[in-house]
């Protein structure tokens, strides 16, 4: 399984992917994230889905970029061309992959600015090659395991949110996820781009760099559950009857 989110603030987006492709008596990480930036073309890829099938569609896309990349001036062009060649690979693989048991699936993320785009854009591609804009109402977006980090993205994550506020709670989802589930796990990739800029960071956190963020974390949740108002709570259990068995010291008096 896999961990990639994707986050579009008014300032700029953030990606989040773990690297674990392979869990069990072998584990094997690589990374998620490819980067295409050159000029004033900026987009970064994030892949969820089997390993073969992302490496085959993201080396036909790098082919597709590299053989007519100025017609690219928009991302949702770059988008269809990725699409289809996630369509391409289907074709050829997927009934080789139904007869070995296996199911096709690949979801990709795709975020950037391209010459002529007015803003950043994030989209989300499907396995069958259609793709929906990331909007503002629900400003990010997880491929994988979604379930376990998605609560406190509600809670917290505003477009006007800053890319600051952004990646603190996009490594917290990571950190639940990460805690809940043995398919995903460290190193972390992260990637940001700020609006305009044209310039795509990328950077690799490895367990220990942020194990102190994750215990803080950790503690500050257990001392809020225990500050958590209990009025309720109270009443609840004083309305509970009162035990009426009899304590091992009051057998032990008992008359012989």
């Amino acid at each position: 399984m896999t961990f990639c989110l994707g986050m579009k603030v008014e300032e700029g987006l953030v990606g989040i992917a773990d690297t674990r492709v392979t869990t069990g008596a072998e584990c094997i990480t690589a990374g998620k994230v490819s980067i295409h930036q050159h000029g004033r073309h900026s987009m970064f890829l994030m892949t969820s889905g089997l390993r073969s099938v992302r490496d085959k569609a993201v080396t036909y896309f790098d082919e597709a970029i590299s053989e007519s990349d100025q017609t690219f001036d928009k991302l949702f062009k770059a988008v269809n061309v990725l699409a289809a060649q996630i369509r391409r690979v289907a074709e050829e693989d997927k009934n080789a992959l139904q007869n070995a048991g296996l199911i096709f699936n690949l979801h990709a993320l795709v975020g950037g600015q391209l010459e002529n785009d007015l803003t950043h854009k994030l989209y989300l591609i499907y396995p069958q090659g259609n793709w929906v804009e990331v909007s503002e109402g629900t400003p990010y977006c997880i491929i994988g395991e979604s379930g376990y980090g998605k609560p406190l993205l509600d809670r917290v994550l505003r477009y006007n949110s800053s890319m600051d506020l952004a990646l603190k709670v996009g490594f917290l989802a990571f950190d639940a996820t990460r805690t809940s589930s043995t398919s995903v796990e460290y190193p972390l990739d992260v990637v940001l781009y700020r609006h305009d800029t044209f310039d795509i960071l990328e950077h690799r956190f490895q367990k220990e760099d942020l194990a102190e963020i994750s215990s803080w974390w950790q503690s500050r949740i257990a001392d809020s559950v225990e500050k958590l108002p209990a009025s309720w709570i109270d009443r609840l259990l004083e309305s509970l009857p009162k035990g009426t068995r009899s304590s091992p010291h009051d057998h032990g008096n008992s008359a012989s």
